[in-house]
């Protein structure tokens, strides 16, 4: 567990976490659908709680939970390992990192993301790639990034149902 300005612990997450986690996927993901105004995402508590536990269970992915002075869970970051010969080898991937509103600004993220780093270090990861939406409603969380030493590498994030 490592401790950041006194005011909460970030530790990596555990199966007694899932539950707390997957609540606040739920709230990232409502918080992006308010933001851009279309139903972009399936919001299933259940169903996020049992791929959650399924992924930390395989160990596809790594969790770590920042509580505040209470034990209450104010934010979380979540990674997995990809390979890209343009990357140099393996490196992290962040599909999620979310802070609750009231806790924004006082550390958290950073605390996250430096857990992150140093995680990824401690495993041979030569990066780690965040994706943001390219609209303005993100302008913020891409300052973040960038404060926090990411930079644009270019392109935009693409899917197709399989």
């Amino acid at each position: 567990m490592s401790e950041h300005n006194n005011q909460f612990m970030i530790r990596r997450a555990a199966a007694a976490d899932v539950v707390a986690v997957a609540s606040m996927v739920d709230e990232l993901l409502s918080e992006i659908m308010l933001a851009i105004g279309v139903q972009a995402f399936d919001v299933a508590s259940d169903e996020t709680v049992a791929r959650l536990r399924d992924f930390l269970d395989a160990g596809r992915y790594v969790v770590f939970v920042a509580f505040d002075r209470s034990d209450e869970p104010v934010g979380f970051i979540a990674m997995y390992e990809s390979c890209a010969l343009y990357a140099g080898g393996v490196f992290g991937t962040i599909p999620e990192l979310y802070v609750r509103p009231e806790c924004r600004s006082l550390g958290v993220g950073q605390g996250l993301l430096e857990a992150a780093k140093q995680f990824g270090r401690s495993v041979g990861w030569t990066r780690l790639e965040v994706t943001t939406p390219p609209l303005p409603e993100f302008d913020r969380t891409l300052a973040f990034y960038e404060q926090e030493g990411f930079t644009v590498t270019g392109g935009r994030k693409l899917k197709a149902s399989l």
